[in-house]
């Protein structure tokens, strides 16, 4: 699928185009966002860019020499989007391929970036002049967007930590779970954010004859930095939480094992006094007594009743 879009008096606005007419709209676009294109449509953008277009495990490669350079083509900058795969985030990359008329952006996965983007653009509130403009915002969008994961794994590890250190017979393995889920959401986070670092640095060396465009570049690595700052602070939440539940679950086993080893000590004298009265001596004294059975019957009592008294002073039960 080809979606195109024209820059008009400064906004950017999408065109619905099909038919014979595709080719000329992409010859005219300002920005073509190919996603899991054709046949016919990547070789109509293989005529237009007279070169074959990269594949998925070209885009994929993390040399900087392979995701950062410029040829007949123009500008080529593969960079990670983050995207949400059954509840887990996942990084896709993008080839971005920058030309003085227009951008083109290639990619085989839905994602939020783009699709919010193009909702924007629908309403008329993306400010574009440029090619370059557009990719810039096409970053900015991104940062938003990996500022609001940030906020919602924030959240969740609010929520894990009422759970893990308020909430009394918590379910401690369910949080563990929950907590590498979101130690993993948060990795992917950080790695997103380190290739977008690297992505504006190189972006910014060709756009030095636009100082606008290279100031609002600062800002997004401003932005990118405090956000990977934000990265570690959680990386630190997830771990002390991690830590405190693996903490929880101990103290929960060793109260398991302390209430057994308790119980073998209180059970064992009464033991001891049965299995003396149950030998089978010929001359014991007792068996003569006509209160034996509730004497041996007492004496057990009594000394079980001995240690779990003094248990419970102690303030071990």
């Amino acid at each position: 699928m080809l979606r195109i879009f024209n820059i008009e008096n400064g906004t950017l606005r999408e065109k619905v185009v099909e038919g014979p007419d595709l080719k000329a709209a992409i010859t005219a676009a300002s920005w073509v966002d190919a996603y899991e294109s054709s046949e016919e449509e990547s070789n109509l953008l293989e005529d237009l860019l007279r070169t074959e277009l990269p594949e998925s495990e070209d885009v994929e490669e993390i040399e900087s020499s392979a995701r950062y350079f410029v040829d007949s083509a123009g500008i080529h900058v593969h960079t990670l989007f983050l995207s949400q795969s059954e509840g887990r985030q996942t990084t896709v990359s993008v080839a971005c391929i920058l030309q003085p008329q227009r951008l083109i952006t290639i990619r085989e996965t839905e994602l939020a970036d783009f699709r919010l983007l193009r909702m924007r653009a629908r309403r008329g509130q993306v400010e574009a002049h440029s090619p370059r403009e557009l990719l810039v915002t096409l970053f900015e969008q991104k940062v938003e967007n990996t500022a609001d994961q940030l906020e919602y794994i924030h959240h969740k590890l609010e929520d894990i930590g009422h759970l893990v250190l308020e909430e009394k017979d918590s379910d401690l393995e369910e949080a563990i779970s929950q907590l590498a889920e979101q130690e993993d959401s948060n990795g992917k986070i950080r790695l997103c954010l380190m290739d977008t670092q690297r992505s504006v640095s190189y972006l910014m060396r060709h756009l030095r004859d636009q100082p606008g465009l290279q100031e609002t570049c600062r800002e997004i690595k401003r932005d990118l930095d405090t956000l990977m700052a934000h990265t570690m602070f959680l990386f630190d939440k997830i771990n002390f939480l991690m830590d405190s539940t693996q903490g929880f679950i101990s103290i929960r086993q060793s109260q398991i094992i302390k209430i057994f080893s308790i119980a073998a000590v209180v059970f064992l004298p009464p033991t001891m006094i049965a299995s003396i009265y149950g030998m089978n001596f010929e001359f014991m004294p007792e068996l003569d007594w006509l209160l034996g059975y509730p004497w041996a019957l007492g004496l057990m009592l009594l000394s079980g009743i001995a240690p779990y008294w003094y248990f419970k002073r102690k303030g071990w039960l």
